[in-house]
């Protein structure tokens, strides 16, 4: 739940509208920060070492409000609702986590 927090925080500072893209990219960022760690052993020298908390860390993030906030949990509920939309139906996930964007010819990312 730290990622889903992290990510959330980041996104409270924005307009409610600009929240589901801005999360997309974030996860984006962190699939290809992953996709370096895993192809070179090292974190992205941008986007970090490939999980939510790490990508969501270069963006300016508000405190962590308590759980009777409701602007907090419409956050919150936008995270979990991205994360779940790419979790897929069937399987280990959807395309878009065992495909890397950085090494396409390469074998899928497991």
């Amino acid at each position: 739940m730290g990622d889903a927090i992290a990510a959330a925080r980041m996104l409270l500072p924005l307009p409610r509208h600009e929240r589901a893209a801005m999360m997309d990219r974030l996860l984006y960022e962190a699939h290809l920060a992953d996709c370096c760690r895993k192809r070179l052993g090292r974190s992205h020298a941008t986007y970090g070492n490939g999980t939510l908390m790490d990508a969501a860390a270069r963006y300016p993030r508000q405190d962590e409000p308590f759980l009777d906030d409701a602007d907090y949990l419409d956050a919150l509920l936008t995270v979990l609702s991205a994360l779940r939309s790419r979790a897929g139906r069937a399987g280990r996930g959807s395309a878009f986590f065992r495909t890397c964007p950085l090494f396409p010819r390469e074998a899928k990312v497991t």
